[in-house]
């Protein structure tokens, strides 16, 4: 005898339009990021962005007005693409080099499903040919097949850098390329971008998305995906926001939601509120310090988790290839505050332990970078620190000059700041967590 499935209760589509906002929270971001970077005609119109399969060079650090995404780094140079897969892979070529690099590739969950580079294949040279869901075809020989999960994927390389390397990290990033598949061996035709008026290019992704009402948000994320498919593990979470009138593959009718969207409008505030203070928890801090060396870049089904770290970091890596400490309160349990002067002290015997590099980057609230007159965000191995006399070393973090000069200076806003600490390639002692980092101290 069949049975009819009980009525949602208020409550409990409360709680389902909260999951869902989670859930998607990180498609829409990936959506409006693409968007933004590609909506130029030709590389090089602005920082950081350029047609769909044409990478974008930063040829520097990005500079203090950058904002198109939370926590850049200040030790890397960036090489992002946008990948369109829907009618053929793209073939993306990686040459062979002593710089140390990866090339993180991502679906449109933000699940990285690959990452060539110096510690996976040792950063000889390589062509993969990125496919999108059901491509079924012949590849030329010698280009290796990665299936994408979207018809949409997002590559960031990263290629390990200071000032004094620039000329040389250029000429590696002049040897990468995308070609259609249709285009191999190449060389690839000029991709000329079209320009969508409609696409904010001001406004940083993420606050594009915090300001959606519930209506908009899950409005554009039904749309999206009409295209873009749900993993397999997504299923338990589907069954939930279709009780409350979010079908995948259907256009969102608001009327139809429970109390007729104002259930989705409750859900924006409390989501963003969830999001935002659960990053600031998703491990028990140690000394201050949140360090989380698992289930990053391959999410699974801990959608939580996905959506606090796009929040903070969005094109995170697998922890064998970074691992980010970061840190929002002292050695004390205080928030940090630029009236105050700290100090961060490695013993000799336990400074970062990265095989690549290690540094300590400061960012405002929000998660960007702080201008000042040194023109430093991040400081860390590749400085010329002054070390003491035992071996240790000594970060002053501050917003004025300490009196030992500035050789050990990270400065700080004069408001609430945070820190990342970032170790790539770290060694194992990062992962089990026997090597943690010390505490931040107040000494001013």
């Amino acid at each position: 005898m069949a049975t009819t499935a009980p009525e949602t209760t208020t409550a409990t589509a409360r709680e389902i339009a909260l999951e869902a906002y989670v859930y998607l929270y990180p498609l829409v971001l990936m959506h409006r990021t693409r968007l933004q970077a590609t909506n130029v005609e030709h590389p090089g119109e602005h920082l950081g962005r350029s047609p769909v399969d044409t990478f974008a060079h930063l040829r520097e650090y990005p500079p203090a007005s950058f904002k198109d995404v939370v926590k850049p780094n200040f030790d890397t140079l960036y090489s992002p693409a946008w990948l369109d897969l829907r009618e053929e892979p793209r073939i993306i070529s990686l040459p062979a080099t002593d710089l140390y690099y990866l090339a993180p590739i991502y679906d449109m969950w933000s699940d990285l499903f690959a990452s060539p580079g110096t510690r996976t294949n040792g950063a000889v040279a390589g062509d993969f040919a990125i496919c999108g869901p059901g491509w079924e075809g012949e590849l030329p020989e010698g280009v290796k097949r990665l299936d994408c999960p979207t018809p949409w994927a997002w590559t960031i390389v990263r290629t390990k850098a200071a000032p004094a390397t620039y000329p040389e990290v250029r000429a590696f990033q002049d040897q990468l390329a995308i070609t259609r598949l249709a285009e191999w061996p190449g060389p690839a035709s000029e991709v000329v971008g079209t320009l969508d008026p409609a696409v904010d290019g001001e406004t940083p992704p993420l606050r594009q998305v915090f300001a959606l009402d519930g209506a908009e948000f899950f409005g554009q994320a039904m749309e999206i995906l009409k295209e873009i498919p749900t993993h397999a593990a997504d299923n338990p979470i589907l069954e939930r926001m279709e009780r409350i009138g979010l079908v995948p593959g259907e256009s969102l009718d608001v009327a139809a939601t429970p109390e007729g969207g104002e259930v989705l409008k409750a859900a924006v505030p409390a989501a963003i509120a969830r999001i935002t203070e659960r990053q600031k928890s998703l491990v028990a801090p140690i000394e201050g310090w949140l360090s989380v060396t698992e289930s990053i870049g391959s999410w699974g089904v801990n959608y939580l988790r996905r959506a606090c770290i796009d929040l903070i970091g969005l094109g995170a890596n697998l922890p064998e290839d970074a691992v980010y400490p970061i840190s929002y309160f002292d050695a004390d349990g205080k928030p940090y505050d630029g009236s105050s002067a700290y100090v961060l002290h490695f013993d000799a015997d336990a400074l970062p332990p990265a095989k690549a590099f290690w540094s300590l980057t400061m960012y405002e609230e929000e998660g960007f970078q702080v201008p000042n007159q040194l023109d430093r965000f991040a400081i860390g191995d590749r400085d010329d620190l002054r070390f003491n006399d035992d071996g240790s070393l000594d970060l002053q973090i501050a917003a004025t000059e300490p009196a030992e000069g500035s050789a050990n200076w990270l400065p700080a806003p004069t408001g609430s700041f945070n820190l990342c600490l970032r170790l790539y390639y770290p060694e194992a002692g990062v992962l089990d967590g026997s090597w943690r980092p010390p505490g931040v101290r107040k000494i001013a």
